[in-house]
């Protein structure tokens, strides 16, 4: 809270200070940037390979959260232990999903999927507040708190170490997606299915890899945000602050997609920091969905999506 009321500070004064003010909005909305850029490849990751549009992605965040917060304030886990505990939870919830939803809708219509993954996180928000009575929503990180001042710029250390963790893992996920045998085969899968299981690709084995996968990453990506923000129930609106940042990436494009969150997180930062006291808050998230809709009428694709070719 500090760091913000500084910066709304700054707001009132000329010159060298609004300079500041303008570095320091930049510098929050790249860290914030970073960690969309994390939540987004759960999304990005499904998409790619099955073709399913996980409008439940924040619910499956706010699960992981409450799997780790459990881990730590429950069973007095420290935090890595309580990670893994959030992991292995997650890996039961994706093996679920396949089992009992994703088999059943093989060759469905598009919409179908869609609204299935809308009713699977109504039903996760439901059984989250059921399961979970009582549990603190905060997740500390063994990570120093004081800001890093650079001049009369202030850095929140926190966030920028965790927007570190977060480049460190996406660029870990994209080695792998790029350099292994799994991301070569998921690779096939998400150009062609029909020839992948022709040259012998299980695919129903590699989408539950890739649906362990995004729990994997939900519970990392929510641990930090957790950490960064508070409350784990406000996770299930994350999936809106995604929903933009994956469009105008481009649905299939993990490069468009880390661009894309940088942008947005700057966009909403600069928005939030001189429109909101202006016009009485929520600019940041009208702003992103401003961009959106410009981007659509340029490239519905997204900007760096592949515009999808039909034959007839």
């Amino acid at each position: 809270m500090a760091i913000e009321e500084r910066l709304r500070a700054l707001t009132h004064h000329s010159g060298p200070q609004q300079m500041v003010f303008f570095f320091s909005l930049l510098i929050e909305g790249a860290l914030a940037g970073a960690l969309y850029a994390l939540a987004a490849l759960a999304f990005v990751v499904v998409y790619k390979a099955s073709r399913v549009i996980n409008f439940a992605l924040g619910e499956w965040m706010m699960i992981a959260a409450l799997l780790v917060a459990t881990g730590i304030h429950a069973f007095a886990l420290d935090v890595a232990t309580a990670m893994v505990m959030g992991c292995v939870g997650m890996f039961v919830v994706a093996v679920a999903f396949n089992v009992l939803v994703l088999r059943h809708l093989v060759g469905k219509p598009a919409i179908a999927l869609l609204m299935v993954t809308l009713g699977v996180g109504a039903l996760m928000r439901g059984l989250a507040q059921l399961m979970f009575p009582g549990v603190p929503s905060r997740i500390q990180l063994p990570i120093p708190t004081d800001p890093i001042i650079l001049n009369d710029l202030s850095v929140p250390s926190d966030r920028l170490i965790a927007a570190l963790i977060a480049a460190f893992l996406i660029a870990l996920i994209a080695w792998v997606h790029q350099r292994s045998r799994t991301g070569v085969a998921l690779r096939a899968i998400a150009d062609d299915q029909q020839v992948a299981m022709a040259v012998g690709i299980n695919v129903h084995r590699h989408l539950l890899i890739v649906w362990c996968l995004a729990g994997g990453i939900c519970v990392v990506a929510a641990t930090l945000w957790t950490s960064v923000t508070g409350g784990s129930f406000g996770l299930a609106l994350v999936g809106l602050k995604i929903l933009p940042i994956v469009i105008i990436g481009g649905l299939e494009s993990i490069p468009g997609t880390i661009i894309a969150a940088v942008a947005i997180g700057v966009l909403e930062s600069l928005a939030g920091g001189y429109l909101d006291p202006k016009l009485g808050g929520a600019c940041g998230p009208l702003a992103s969905y401003l961009a959106l809709i410009a981007v659509l009428c340029v490239r519905p694709f997204g900007l760096f999506g592949r515009e999808q070719v039909q034959r007839v």
